[in-house]
């Protein structure tokens, strides 16, 4: 469960040598956890001045020199019975030939149009064609092959679900090829690429559609005024479906090999053959986030966002990511499984805001809430329509085009070209610039930079602080009443299915005050499914809790004042000396980073070693990030922060950001352990400020038990057995009044310390 994000540095706009300028796609960026979200972004450079954003953290792709090859699924698993043609792809390669289509290779990607993370139903088309559930991975189809690219946390996952039509690409393994160098060795020298540049055809408005034409037109310096596009964006987000910088970077890679990227605006090929079946969109009422939880109120947020804007001379900012809406507003929906956001849009100007929505969703309530903030209501669908009106009004605009989808900021340009000639047509001056009463060039004008909202989000001021410890002490009791009967459950003989263990812990957290929804699905693994990074239990084909291996259990819950993310490995029987020893090691991982004191000013990634260094004294590592930031209320990976062996998000670790510490290990077809507790940057008063600066640490957020019997002490230091005993008297004194019963007794029985003998 990892999540990055990145932040660029500032500048103001500045005349550049051409009128309109590109972010080149060779320029630096940070790729972040799921490169394979878009694994055609294919450069990984690191920077030492780069900030970063986004909810999702970097992933080294390591190239082939050599030709291509890889095996499919179907070789790396045992060999299946269904050996039936796959009917959905079949359906798909057919539209590929259709009169205004004509295209060799369809990308479809995991994202909404706000690249989410978590997506609703209804937009979860590269599961529908793949028969691949993970949240993470790139599906590309060609006219006769198909293959899906994903992370070490899906591997497995995507070896049992994938049909042997597809052939799994292990994105970040030796020798794995980018989508883009794939493309490139398996088609010939002049294909037509097509990708979906807006995503949701049913919000289109048709009046608005960019030109077909992905051909980045260069306008003479003769005309005046330029529009001014500034170069100010070096990092993307994890979780992006066809962003801008997306869309750019693929463009550029595949151009090598003469192949076109074809944006298919008029319809989504895959939305083309799910036809009837496909989910309706989600209806849910949005509802106010009290001030009591939020802390600041709507107007005082988007005061300060508009001195953003005016420090570098912009009048407006598009934001299109559905956790940034929710914050920025103080409210929160129910459109997206386990995130409490609504899909919308949002234009924020100096004097005015407009949040686009479907109108359907909004209460009298919400209605007031919205209208005493100075924020007018418009139709979702209208957004590219209100884009247009900024250029033609001359808007300096700030666009995040690691986070906008490419149909917005496609749209913005085409209307900015269409102000420069209705210009050209007036004047024929050879003035290179014309600059306004403020110095500044007039017409519109754009900077790309990394929204402000990402880093005014994760750093958690007290009311939100105060909230998550609240909701965490609140989701310890339901944890402890769970454990203390499921523990009971497996000692009397119970069959339990890891589906029955993790909805009976639903019931236990639903009874708590404030509840609303789980903040993930819940990764419930016993045994050899504990090792599938993200495994979701389904109905028909989970596994029997075994008394006899170890299970583990990763979940989280979303409450009304915070966002909660735990994980628990634990054996009801006797451990292995083996499982006794990778587990005390990913413990003292854990200890480790917990008790880490750093400088103002480290990024997460320096960190990472701190819980890895005992796996890698004996050769093991994990494949996942160590930590990921998390919303208060909000997305439970959120950015820009992380701790992470990927070493391009330099964003520092600052004071009032959450983060999680998860260190794991995961021996394949055997066992997973992950040990993870979400923590709270403090400030940490040292006896010396080297340098003059501030330093930095944790405080826990996360209080239950971490079981002992796991623990081999023969490993562990007389502190480390010390900071043990210290987490589990911090557990009963915290926990222990809002318990009875049983379940008291269990949480008892469960913090006495330990001493080495």
């Amino acid at each position: 469960m990892e999540a990055v994000a990145a932040m660029s540095f500032m500048s103001r706009p500045r005349p550049l040598s051409v009128a309109i300028a590109r972010p080149s796609p060779l320029k630096a960026r940070c790729f972040h956890f799921l490169s394979l979200s878009a694994p055609f972004l294919e450069k990984f450079r690191t920077h030492q001045a780069i900030p970063t954003k986004s909810p999702t953290p970097s992933l080294l792709i390591v190239r082939s020199c050599s030709s291509i090859t890889a095996k499919p699924s179907s070789e790396m698993q045992k060999k299946r019975i269904d050996s039936k043609p796959d009917e959905k792809l079949r359906a798909l390669r057919e539209l590929f030939s259709r009169p205004g289509i004509g295209i060799d290779a369809y990308i479809i990607p995991s994202q909404d149009a706000h690249q989410s993370e978590f997506i609703a139903e209804c937009f979860m088309r590269r599961s529908y064609i793949s028969g691949f559930t993970g949240s993470a991975g790139t599906a590309v189809v060609t006219k006769d092959k198909a293959a899906l690219w994903t992370d070490g946390r899906y591997f497995l996952q995507a070896e049992k679900q994938l049909s042997p039509s597809w052939i799994l690409m292990r994105a970040g393994n030796y020798g794995v090829p980018t989508t883009s160098e794939w493309l490139n060795d398996v088609l010939a020298p002049g294909c037509r690429i097509g990708i979906d540049p807006e995503i949701d055809p049913r919000t289109r408005d048709q009046s608005y559609l960019v030109e077909a034409s992905i051909k980045v037109k260069q306008v003479s310096l003769t005309l005046v005024p330029p529009v001014l596009i500034i170069e100010d964006h070096e990092a993307t987000r994890e979780q992006f479906l066809f962003s801008s910088d997306a869309a750019e970077e693929l463009k550029e890679a595949v151009s090598r090999k003469n192949h076109e990227l074809v944006y298919l605006y008029d319809l989504n090929l895959v939305d083309e053959i799910w036809k009837q079946s496909r989910p309706k969109a989600p209806q849910g009422a949005i509802r106010v986030h009290d001030l009591k939880y939020a802390g600041v109120d709507v107007s005082s947020k988007l005061s300060s966002l508009r001195s953003d804007l005016l420090e570098v001379g912009c009048s407006a900012i598009v934001i299109s990511m559905l956790d940034e809406i929710a914050w920025l507003l103080n409210l929160r929906g129910s459109d997206v499984p386990h995130s409490p956001v609504m899909y919308a849009y949002l234009i924020v100007e100096i004097d005015r805001a407009k949040l686009f929505v479907d109108s359907a969703k909004v209460t009298t309530k919400v209605m007031d809430h919205l209208t005493s903030s100075g924020v007018e209501l418009k139709p979702y669908e209208s957004i590219l329509s209100e884009i247009e009106s900024l250029a033609a009004k001359g808007t300096q605009l700030w666009l995040d085009t690691s986070s906008v989808n490419v149909a917005l900021v496609n749209t913005y340009k085409s209307a900015c070209d269409r102000y420069i000639a209705s210009l050209g047509n007036k004047s024929k001056s050879k003035t290179k610039t014309h600059e306004g009463p403020n110095g500044r060039p007039e017409g519109p004008t754009v900077l790309y930079r990394i929204s402000p909202i990402s880093l005014a989000k994760a750093v958690k001021n007290n009311a939100e602080l105060k909230g998550m410890q609240n909701s965490h002490l609140r989701d310890a009791a339901a944890l402890t009443q769970f454990w203390s009967w499921l523990e009971e459950q497996v000692h009397k003989n119970v069959l339990l299915t890891e589906v029955d263990v993790a909805d009976r812990l639903l019931e236990f957290r639903a009874k708590q005050a404030g509840f609303m929804d789980t903040s993930f699905d819940t990764i419930s693994g016993s045994g050899a499914n504990g090792a599938i990074i993200h495994y979701k239990p389904e109905l028909e084909n989970c596994s029997v809790v075994d008394a006899t291996k170890l299970f583990l259990l990763d979940s989280g819950a979303q409450y009304v004042d915070g966002t909660t993310d735990i994980t628990r490995t634990v054996h009801f029987g006797e451990p292995t000396s083996r499982q006794k020893e990778c587990f005390t090691r990913v413990l003292q991982g854990h200890i480790a980073l917990d008790q880490a004191v750093f400088p103002e000013n480290t990024p997460g990634f320096v960190l990472d070693a701190f819980a890895r260094s005992f796996l890698w004294k004996i050769g093991l590592d994990y494949r996942h990030g160590t930590g990921h930031g998390v919303g208060a209320a909000l997305n439970v990976h959120e950015g820009p922060q992380s701790i992470s062996f990927r070493f391009g998000n330099m964003n520092p670790l600052q004071k009032g950001m959450v983060i999680s510490n998860e260190p794991g290990y995961y021996e394949d077809h055997s066992f997973g352990i992950r040990i993870e507790n979400l923590l709270f940057v403090k400030e940490v008063d040292t006896p010396n400020r080297f340098g003059g600066i501030g330093y930095l640490g944790f405080e826990k957020l996360t209080f239950v038990p971490i079981q002992s019997k796991l623990v081999d002490l023969s490993f562990l230091s007389i502190a480390e057995i010390d900071w043990l005993n210290d987490y589990h008297s911090q557990v009963w004194e915290k926990v222990s009044p809002l318990l009875d019963g049983s379940a008291l007794q269990w949480l008892w029985n469960n913090t006495r310390p330990l001493a080495k003998q």
